[in-house]
């Protein structure tokens, strides 16, 4: 590492942390990442995250801070809404959570009161835990009525989600998941959320790149909020964001802390993620998110998408003709959920054999499943990070040939070390942030 001086300050003053680093770099570089919710952010996004604005302190929001001296961290932020709302085509956007979760946390209290009935999707069937998981705030917090997938088509059961809505009377719907293959039927949800007067909560954490690249149907017509992450297939920092297609009134009559009664729910929006729940925002991170917006409105990256959605379904192609069972029978997005069932072993020891591979995936339950989530009989398998190396189709074929050699002779150690050294000889072809070696 370090040929061009990269990272030479931390090597001088801190050689046990410098050392960590570098031992990461190579573990990146030399190894396959299909876990379906990483990337890699190009080196620009990368030197943002990295640079002075993690010194500022902006409480507030531009032109509103408690502190001084916010001038310049004003206008990354509003450059940063500004360019998200012309990528996602909406009225409003809310960069500052930390995550994919604090956006869900900021946008459910908004919209909701502690104890309210919401309905998402069951995390084994697809879901996140910020969906109504009862070991999550949105479980804790609300009561929760979970629908499913079809057992046959594993797709949403539009027929439960409407018995259930009729039943419970959420005042919210959440649609959307994190290891939901297909395409989020907006307009679907709508009408049923319409009926029943519900509000209704898109999180596209997964599919947000290609929903900027209008490769994935957009939830901004449809839906009353849209959150999301801003790391996965949109390619930018770890860091979440909320969104509106349209502004409204404020319906309640809620006030905002030090505003009073506010008229828009944007400004409810606003409060709730601060001071409602975070404090000072990540300017560093804000700045980054900026640049990779800026990346996702070039005409390279919607072909980059496109990219990720090709090389998705070469690989659903090519574990299905090794008879591997996919839910749903394969993928629109960047998604593939394995059921490993007739291949005779777990989600976990898959995992855990891959991984000494050079191959990256994570454990997943899949709809219906009977093992624990720590075991799972899962694996989920995503493209975006190996689509940004470049790979492109007969990349994907060789990879799936090398995962199945893998889950096939899991208990061979030779085998796996015979799968790593091509796995290794791959990602020489393709290396990563040329800058760092």
């Amino acid at each position: 590492m370090s040929k061009s001086g990269a990272f030479e300050h931390l090597r001088n003053s801190d050689q046990e942390m410098y050392d960590i680093l570098a031992r990461e770099i190579g573990r990146e570089d030399g190894t396959l990442e299909l876990i379906a919710s990483e990337n890699f952010v190009s080196y620009p996004v990368m030197e943002m995250a990295g640079g002075v604005m993690t010194n500022k302190y902006a409480e507030g929001y531009p032109g509103k801070r408690y502190y001084g001296g916010c001038q310049h961290v004003d206008e990354a932020e509003n450059l940063a809404r500004d360019r998200a709302k012309q990528l996602f085509g909406c009225d409003y956007a809310n960069v500052q959570p930390h995550s994919g979760s604090q956006a869900n946390m900021a946008a459910l209290l908004t919209f909701l009161e502690v104890g309210d009935t919401i309905m998402g999707l069951d995390l084994a069937h697809g879901g996140h835990l910020t969906h109504g998981s009862p070991v999550n705030f949105s479980g804790r917090l609300f009561n929760v009525v979970s629908y499913q997938v079809d057992k046959e088509t594993g797709r949403t059961d539009f027929d439960m989600v409407a018995k259930l809505a009729r039943e419970h009377r959420p005042k919210l719907i959440i649609c959307g998941g994190s290891a939901y293959p297909r395409h989020i039927e907006f307009e679907q949800f709508h009408a049923i959320a319409a009926e029943v007067g519900a509000f209704l909560m898109a999180d596209i954490a997964h599919p947000a790149g290609l929903v900027a690249t209008g490769l994935h149907p957009s939830p901004m017509p449809w839906c009353d909020v849209v959150t999301t992450t801003t790391h996965k297939t949109l390619r930018g920092p770890r860091g979440g964001m909320i969104m509106m297609g349209k502004d409204k009134e404020n319906p309640w009559g809620k006030v905002a802390p030090k505003s009073g009664r506010v008229k828009n729910i944007s400004e409810l929006i606003d409060s709730t993620v601060m001071p409602g729940i975070q404090g000072g925002p990540l300017m560093h991170v804000i700045a980054a998110k900026a640049v990779a917006f800026g990346e996702a409105l070039q005409p390279e990256f919607k072909q980059y998408s496109r990219q990720i959605v090709a090389n998705a379904q070469v690989m659903a192609e090519e574990f299905l003709q090794m008879d591997y069972n996919l839910i749903s029978g394969g993928t629109d997005t960047h998604v593939i959920l394995i059921d490993l069932t007739n291949k005779n072993i777990s989600g976990k020891k898959a995992e855990n054999a891959l991984e000494a591979a050079a191959i990256t995936v994570n454990k997943n339950m899949v709809p219906f499943d009977t093992r624990s989530p720590f075991v799972t009989s899962g694996i989920r398998v995503g493209t975006p990070a190996i689509t940004t190396r470049g790979m492109q189709a007969d990349d994907i074929r060789l990879i799936c040939k090398l995962i199945d050699r893998v889950i096939s002779n899991h208990g061979d150690e030779d085998n796996l070390k015979s799968v790593k050294s091509e796995v290794n000889a791959l990602c020489q072809s393709f290396p990563l942030y040329r800058e760092m070696h």
